[in-house]
């Protein structure tokens, strides 16, 4: 059988109605097409994908479809049946391969269509997905060899039918691979790093909260934008990437008042500009934004803002847009807040302080109890916060920590009197606990640069000259202001040639002008982290480029025990597709995928490794530490058929969204119902007193 697909370049995207193949032939109708297809997010009905066309038949028949349950359904060409079956076929029902999933949208899904002498057969994403034997629904052989032309049409999108695109269109012989054309020449999309979002805050209901508005009240925050191909391989190609802000609910641009800002301001070199002006440049596949919203939510009818980026050059198509999280853009808050916590407690004794609890300034969290003070209710009614106290140090406005210094060291440092055995607990698997910290007005900073540094005191200039050291002011200086990835850059480099006495310098002064004595602990762990991530890799690898999942992850949970110092509790499987979906790897790793894992799972070890973190982590009976879950399981651990747990019943998890050198990397989150009936998330403020140079147990 011949066959002719379209002439266009591989690495072209064309529009599904575009979409026209030829058939031509005698030799009882078989043959493979295979393409890459993206459906819009936005298709919200079924349809047919790709029609069929054939000399027997007047009216167009149904090829492939997206059937009402959004699965992809595979009919065999027309001349191969029996005419019995025509009108079975024409109203989309008679014999056919089916897939049981269903069809991703937003997302580009590879499919591979097979035809046989007396089969079809469904191929998605490399796989076979379902199979139907036409033996019985066949015409006679003689009537078969009659057969002259067949096309295929794509869709035209028109009254409701599903739009789409496609990519690198096929016909191949029947004994061809599917799964070789699969791996050959994967489409591309454009993606929010979602490891690398900073200075957010996200509440519960998933919606960021961003400081905006006049010039001296809004805040720097940092999207990174990647681009990869469909099987999570970063691509190295020039584009240039545009940042704008939307409506959330519509896609229409936020309006430039008169005389006034762009709403989406981006800064370089410590100047302002709008966003639209100043695109970015992919970097080997990745490109940074930092950005400033100068248009309030409360100026726009509380509506709620997105971050779009896209590649205007490069044509305006889905896969080549990214959209942030809705925004609530805010102006800087002067209310009072409050750390009260009230929790529910068993009748045993757990080594948690309340105080450690650190408010992520989430509107939920807070109510009014009349008197312009806030509280947070609980179980047992709502109670009132009593006379604030305000901690300043010279002229400068201070975050302050929610426990006082010396109590703070006890809890870390092994003479913790709160820490008791995990067996005296007696307690269900998701427990409920009890505590009350004291209520301190949180003053903000003209500058957020994460959860941790907003509870960092600022102390005043550090004078460099009390330290011998040639890690450059500049440096120093790009480290302060760049984000996560800017970051871990920074530290690669440094690190080759720095002594420890000069990292340690370099901590001192990070955590000086930040404000965050967090940046202390990533980059002292940064040449560790470095130099045992590169022989693991080597280790695993071989030489080789890439490394089966199922073989490295066998070296992972070894190094996990070793770091962490965990006998009693090795990694699960949940936990380890936790880690493979932080990698983003799929059945092959290569060393990005590698070093994303790595940069997540040493901080959070190294957390194990302290002695009362370890003590909960070991105890599975309960098992106060659910072990490495995203946010939406922790928030499933928490309903039950009936609804959500009783308020106070909390999980104790590692954040997915905090990779090192992110001052918060190894942190946990107290994912928790609240006396309102609803979920919200907590960061536990911990701190580390071990010493980087000695071994960790």
């Amino acid at each position: 059988m011949a066959a002719r697909a379209p002439d266009s370049n591989q690495h072209d995207y064309s529009s599904l109605k575009d979409l026209r193949v030829e058939i031509e032939g005698r030799d009882g109708g078989a043959f493979v097409l295979c393409f890459w297809i993206y459906l819009g997010s936005s298709v919200g009905s079924s349809g047919t994908l790709v029609r069929q066309m054939h000399t027997d038949a007047e009216d167009d028949v149904p090829f492939l479809i997206l059937n009402k349950e959004k699965k992809l359904t595979l009919f065999p060409p027309l001349f191969l049946l029996d005419a019995s079956l025509y009108d079975a076929v024409l109203q989309a029902e008679g014999p056919c391969a089916s897939a049981e999933v269903e069809c991703p949208q937003g997302k580009w899904v590879h499919v591979g269509c097979e035809v046989g002498k007396n089969l079809v057969r469904l191929h998605i994403n490399g796989s076979v997905v379902s199979e139907k034997d036409l033996s019985s629904s066949l015409k006679k052989a003689a009537d078969t060899e009659c057969s002259s032309k067949l096309t295929l049409f794509g869709s035209d999108g028109e009254k409701g039918k599903p739009k789409g695109y496609v990519h690198y269109v096929q016909m191949l012989p029947q004994d061809f691979s599917v799964n070789s054309h699969f791996v050959k020449n994967p489409p591309i999309e454009l993606l929010i790093d979602s490891s690398c979002v900073s200075e957010i805050e996200e509440g519960a209901d998933g919606v960021w909260s961003i400081v905006g508005g006049k010039a001296s009240c809004r805040r720097n925050f940092s999207l990174d934008v990647i681009l990869l191909d469909a099987l999570g391989h970063s691509v190295n190609k020039e584009m240039e990437i545009v940042a704008s802000l939307q409506y959330a609910d519509n896609g229409a641009p936020v309006e430039k008042p008169n005389d006034a800002e762009a709403p989406l301001l981006t800064s370089y070199d410590g100047i302002e500009f709008s966003s639209s002006l100043r695109p970015s440049k992919l970097l080997n596949g990745r490109a940074s934004f930092k950005l400033k919203i100068s248009q309030l939510s409360s100026k726009c009818d509380n509506r709620l803002f997105r971050v779009r980026l896209d590649s205007p050059k490069t044509g305006r198509y889905p896969f080549l847009e990214a959209y942030s999280n809705p925004i609530r853009c805010i102006s800087r808050s002067r209310n009072t807040r409050t750390s009260t916590i009230i929790w529910k407690k068993p009748n045993a004794s757990l080594p948690f302080d309340a105080s450690l609890l650190v408010d992520d300034g989430s509107p939920e969290l807070q109510q009014s109890n009349g008197d312009g003070q806030a509280s947070i209710p609980t179980g047992h009614g709502s109670k009132s916060s009593p006379p604030l106290k305000r901690v300043k140090m010279g002229a400068e406005k201070l975050s302050v920590r929610l426990q006082e210094e010396q109590n703070f060291g006890r809890l870390h440092d092994g003479t913790n009197s709160h820490s008791s055995s995990a067996n005296q607990a007696g307690f269900a698997s998701v427990a409920s606990l009890e505590g009350k910290t004291e209520n301190i007005e949180v003053e903000e900073m003209d500058t957020s640069l994460s959860d941790s540094e907003s509870f960092q005191a600022r102390d005043s200039a550090f004078n460099r000259t009390r330290y011998g050291n040639r890690i450059s002011d500049l440096t120093i200086f790009k480290y302060v202001l760049g984000g996560t990835v800017e970051r871990s850059l920074l530290l690669k480099e440094v690190t080759i040639s720095a002594t420890d006495i000069e990292m340690t310098n370099f901590a001192q002064h990070i955590a000086t002008y930040t404000g965050c004595s967090h940046h202390r602990y990533q980059i002292m762990m940064a040449k560790r982290l470095l130099k045992e991530g590169n022989y693991v890799w080597d280790t695993m690898s071989q030489g080789d480029h890439h490394v089966l999942w199922s073989n490295a992850v066998v070296e992972i949970e070894e190094q996990f025990l070793k770091i962490s110092g965990c006998t009693n509790r090795g990694l699960t499987e949940q936990d380890l597709e936790v880690l493979r979906r932080i990698s983003g790897c799929r059945e092959y790793m290569i060393q990005e995928n590698f070093d994303k894992l790595w940069q997540w799972l040493y901080p959070v070890a190294f957390t194990l490794s302290r002695e009362w973190i370890s003590h909960l982590f070991g105890c599975t009976s309960p098992k106060w530490i659910e072990g490495l879950l995203t946010k939406e399981e922790a928030e499933s651990a928490l309903k039950s058929s009936r609804g959500l747990q009783e308020p106070g019943t909390f999980v104790l998890r590692f954040p997915t969204s905090r990779s090192w050198p992110h001052p918060d990397a190894g942190s946990l989150i107290v994912t928790y119902v609240g006396a309102d009936y609803r979920i919200h998330h907590r960061l536990l403020c911990l701190d580390y007193s071990c010493p980087f140079d000695q071994p960790i147990k």
